[in-house]
């Protein structure tokens, strides 16, 4: 029996926007555009196709968009499914905990940096409350560190 190949990059993307339909950001906007940018920020990178898969699935598990079970199944490479995994915050989980598996994780790491590089863009944190935008700044901030990514900050 032959193995059915991997899903395209074209058809993780439409499994994405399903799977996000009708979610909003913190500021109202589609979530769909967030998974764009942070894909196109994966490329811009020079991330490969399976960390621009993850790119488009990373908050899928997480958000409760699509069921770990359901990632399991999709015709994904196994390196696109760990990474979404490791992408994923488990409730109640230090960010210690979190960014160290992101870390022990090929490829995840690069698909983090270009999700926090998204969330902390001041055009996007500035339609928020200043509440908000202060402790998400600083969310963003302190995960940087935890990744060795604060170093980016000053290029």
């Amino acid at each position: 029996m032959t193995t059915p190949p991997h899903l395209t990059l074209a058809a993780v993307e439409a499994l994405a926007r399903a799977a996000h339909e009708g979610q909003t950001d913190k500021a109202g906007r589609p979530y769909t555009e967030h998974l764009r940018a942070v894909a196109d920020g994966v490329r811009a990178r020079g991330g490969s196709d399976e960390q621009i898969a993850a790119a488009w699935l990373h908050d899928a598990v997480e958000d409760d968009a699509l069921s770990a079970d359901r990632l399991e199944r999709a015709r994904l490479p196994r390196s696109v499914k760990d990474m979404v995994l490791a992408l994923t915050k488990r409730p109640g989980e230090p960010p210690e905990s979190y960014a160290a598996r992101i870390l022990a994780t090929p490829g995840a790491l690069l698909v983090k940096e270009s999700d926090l590089a998204h969330n902390a863009d001041p055009v996007r944190l500035a339609v928020l409350d200043e509440a908000t935008r202060l402790r998400l700044t600083e969310k963003y901030a302190r995960m940087r560190a935890l990744l060795g990514l604060e170093r980016n900050d000053q290029a």
